[in-house]
């Protein structure tokens, strides 16, 4: 088993995989953590963000309506 080129391969592929989705997960938790310390008072949202997920819903509806009209 540990002779066979096949299981090294693997095990430093899956290595690899694991390491940079633990970075990934890390700097998403320090992201939303960073976020709600930066949350208005009484739970309002800053208008940036409000504006990204707008254009977001947007750009969504767009895709949407392209994919009917086909």
């Amino acid at each position: 088993m540990f002779q066979k080129t096949d299981f090294w391969i693997g095990l430093a592929v899956g290595a690899v995989a694991g390491i940079f989705g633990y970075r990934f997960m890390q700097e998403r938790e320090q992201r939303m953590a960073a976020m709600q310390q930066s949350m208005l008072p009484a739970g309002q949202v800053p208008l940036a963000e409000l504006q990204r997920q707008k254009e977001e819903l947007e750009d969504m509806i767009a895709a949407q309506e392209a994919a009917q009209a086909e």
